[in-house]
């Protein structure tokens, strides 16, 4: 394998025909450099459509009422109805698979803002009524201040805990906005936290938010026995598609709702969709890799189709070489480390080509709400793609090596 005079004789092959040596290698450097590439913008997709779900707890499920589909018990079809107080203590008791409970509320109907105002300064925000343990379901950062309290619901404290953004909006980049207060609807409001999305990837949705306590919600705005929806965990080690069948069922039945209604009551699974994604990018990678491997097969198939040249132009070569005594596995070992080389010289580049790419593209994104993030190929992928050239340029050099050993001194002097 490390014999000079073999080496000597590769390089002097390979310079003898320079063009055919590169055209060659390009086939493999074009296709170990489209394979690692794709991967990299394949994990690139999957981690900004990963981010989405990173400020979820990963047990967490979200329930929200619609009209009903279906008559019962004397019902008629497309009723309207809420959720309400005594529901949330009610799951708490009879769903044994539930962890946490946290109600809901917002001002107006969901995705809509509310104005607020605080002096000459005033933008449309979401405004929430929540309880303390959203933030265990949605975490966010307390930048000052403090957010929600158990003491704040019991006594309907009139208090706020506001997102960066709308901090930014009302009080400016360097004003402090603890202890000041914002008017919502009329209603004044003491502002006694401010804090940002431990979500990477929010779009602005908690940013732009209020927060204040639920109980003080729905007094204040008048939706005394309203819950808007429910944000839930289940305990550890229970899926929460259990647990989420378990309160849909149990809701269906306090609100009088045929339980084949799957229209009535409204729900959000992370987990699920988070496996639904991760089984769409399953499918893209096993694409990228019989696509790139293709790729690779064609180059291999070149490579091998330039060395059937090689041993041809070399019979008489080979042919003295078996004459004076040369062992048969000298001479395919002779071709093999010509194709082997060939090959991993060529794929190595490509390799180191494609992740330079990829890491060019990942300092040049900004953004960090993009959709495309960290386009990246672990170490165990570069490994296979470098077991691939080296059993690729085996292949390549097998049936060469095959044809150069079946060459005998008489055919090759014959033939030359």
């Amino acid at each position: 394998m490390f014999d000079y005079d073999n080496w000597q004789e590769i390089f002097s092959t390979l310079k003898k025909n320079k063009l055919r040596s590169i055209l060659t290698a390009f086939g493999i450097f074009w296709g170990i450099l489209m394979l690692i590439v794709m991967l990299g913008c394949g994990n690139g997709l999957q981690n900004g459509a990963s981010s989405d779900f990173s400020g979820f707890a990963t047990n967490s499920f979200y329930l929200w009422t619609q009209s009903t589909s279906k008559p019962y018990k004397g019902f008629k079809r497309n009723r309207t109805f809420d959720f309400n107080n005594s529901d949330i203590q009610a799951i708490k008791d009879n769903i044994k698979e539930v962890e946490i409970v946290s109600p809901r509320n917002q001002l107006g109907d969901y995705g809509s803002s509310a104005n607020v105002i605080r002096g000459n300064k005033s933008g449309s925000f979401s405004v929430m009524g929540d309880y303390p343990e959203f933030t265990a379901i949605q975490p966010i950062k307390n930048l000052k201040g403090r957010f929600i309290n158990h003491l704040d619901l019991i006594d309907k404290r009139k208090i706020a805990i506001i997102g960066n953004r709308s901090k930014d909006v009302l009080f400016g980049k360097e004003e402090d906005p603890i202890n000041k207060y914002i008017k919502i609807n009329g209603i004044y409001f003491l502002v006694v936290g401010h804090f940002k999305s431990e979500k990477t990837n929010d779009g602005g949705e908690l940013a732009e938010s209020i927060f204040i306590p639920f109980t003080t919600f729905q007094n204040a705005f008048n939706s005394s026995n309203k819950v808007g929806w429910f944000s839930i965990t289940s305990k550890e080690k229970i899926p929460a598609s259990i647990a989420q069948e378990k309160v849909l069922e149990f809701l269906k039945q306090r609100h009088q709702i045929a339980p084949d209604d799957k229209q009535a009551i409204g729900s959000w699974n992370p987990q699920e969709e988070l496996l639904k994604m991760q089984g769409l990018f399953l499918g893209i990678r096993i694409l990228i890799w019989i696509v790139g491997i293709g790729t690779l097969l064609a180059g291999i198939i070149g490579v091998s189709n330039i060395m059937l040249i090689v041993i041809k132009e070399r019979t008489r070569e080979i042919g003295i070489k078996r004459a004076i005594g040369a062992n048969p596995n000298i001479i395919i070992i002779q071709i093999l480390t010509e194709s082997i080389f060939l090959t991993v010289i060529a794929g190595y580049l490509g390799l180191l080509s494609g992740l330079l790419l990829l890491e060019f593209i990942s300092n040049n994104l900004k953004d960090e709400n993009a959709m495309f993030r960290n386009p990246e190929v672990n170490l165990n992928i570069t490994l296979i793609a470098l077991l691939i050239l080296v059993i690729g340029g085996l292949l390549a050099g097998l049936i060469p090596a095959r044809r150069a050993v079946k060459i005998t001194p008489v055919n090759a002097l014959r033939n030359s």
